[in-house]
């Protein structure tokens, strides 16, 4: 006769199984804050179509002013100025902070609203500015909201952002005469969407350090041609 066949035996009571650790939980990627998933969105439906700036606003409603914001200042937050394009941009920005300070009904002139992004600019801008974006997204986050929420903090930070755009137009060719009012414009633009009080405080901040830079611009300037006509009064 075949022997038995032999049954796996259990183990005694009160030893101890051994069981294999539980696979740790895969780690899911970071999410992206809303304002970068939307200039995502926009690269992958318009860059490479190019659309003109009024439809952009009319396609992503009141925040496409924020987000518009975001994409004309990103280019000029380096230190080295651009003094052949930020005179376009910055009547841009001067434009829309004026939209924001007095609200809705503002008129924006229609050469505004047609001036056409190119195809693969929206790409350019984001793909170049990575770093930048990655480096607000870590501190990012909802705080003070009724310093974004509230009217009058609303206007102030559009009227912050007026005067902004007025300096960039200036074709200064100094370093940071681009790069501080576009930090001020992008703390605002940023705080803004996505209602981080904090980013208001930092866009205020370097709105007085801009404001304080081209003051001393505006003043050294005038001590240098008053000495300019002292030496001509003296040599004739």
């Amino acid at each position: 006769m075949d022997p038995p066949a032999s049954t796996p035996s259990s183990p005694p009571a009160g030893a101890a199984v051994s069981a294999a650790p539980p696979a740790a939980p895969a780690t899911a990627p970071a999410e992206h804050h809303a304002f970068v998933r939307e200039l995502e969105a926009l690269v992958t439906k318009y860059d490479r179509q190019g659309v003109r700036l009024g439809a952009l606003l009319e396609r992503t409603e009141g925040r496409g002013y924020y987000l518009v914001l975001i994409l004309i200042a990103l280019p000029f937050v380096g230190p080295i100025p651009l003094p052949g394009f930020s005179i376009p941009f910055g009547l841009a920005i001067a434009l829309i902070g004026l939209r924001l300070t007095w609200g809705r009904g503002t008129w924006l002139p229609r050469y505004f609203l047609e001036w056409e992004i190119s195809p693969g600019l929206l790409s350019r801008v984001v793909r170049g500015t990575g770093r930048t974006l990655k480096a607000v997204e870590v501190v990012l986050r909802p705080r003070l909201v009724f310093m974004q929420d509230g009217l009058a903090f609303r206007r102030i930070g559009g009227a912050m952002i007026l005067v902004c755009g007025l300096f960039m137009v200036l074709p200064l060719p100094l370093p940071f005469s681009n790069s501080l009012p576009a930090w001020t414009v992008l703390f605002l633009a940023i705080g803004a969407l996505e209602r981080d009080g904090v980013f208001f405080i930092l866009g205020a901040v370097a709105f007085g350090v801009t404001t304080a830079f081209f003051t001393f611009l505006a003043v050294g300037g005038v001590e240098a041609v008053e000495k300019l006509r002292q030496l001509w009064w003296r040599s004739g």
